[in-house]
């Protein structure tokens, strides 16, 4: 069952998030807390998200939230979709993508863009046969404030 994510969520979804750290082989670089996260996502509504259930527990995520494009205006940038090991191949990582993309379509917005590690070699295949374009000209830039 994919659905919005509530405010009982967040603790999931933060494990879900330290999960997605230590699949990219980062553990140490998640830096933000269940506290920041709850705010982020429910107060002062920077960010959204979808839940996986399976079984009574939430199994996966997908957090996401409106950019700009000075080009195209209001964009929906997929931050992270992940879903644990043991149900990846069951459906809801596609769902949960979906439910991004309706979000977009809703809102009509003129992309969807989201960022993919050039090693994870089964999320690349996932996104193109999704039908997406994996854009081999653009690298990212990036600064780290230390005292975020």
């Amino acid at each position: 069952m994919i659905r919005e994510a509530k405010p009982k969520d967040v603790s999931a979804i933060f494990d879900l998030i330290k999960g997605l750290a230590e699949y990219e082989k980062e553990p140490e670089a998640v830096i933000n807390t269940v506290e920041n996260l709850y705010d982020d996502l429910f107060v002062t509504n920077h960010c959204e998200a979808f839940v996986a259930e399976a079984e009574g527990k939430v199994i996966g995520f997908s957090l996401f939230f409106t950019a700009y494009s000075t080009w195209k205006g209001p964009i929906i940038y997929l931050e992270d979709l992940f879903v644990l090991p043991e149900y990846r191949s069951t459906g809801a990582g596609s769902k949960l993508f979906d439910a991004v993309v309706q979000v977009a379509k809703d809102r009509k917005v003129a992309r969807m863009d989201w960022q993919v590690l050039e090693w994870n070699t089964s999320a690349i295949e996932f996104y193109k046969r999704k039908g997406a374009t994996i854009d081999p000209e653009w690298l990212n830039g990036r600064f780290f404030f230390e005292e975020h």
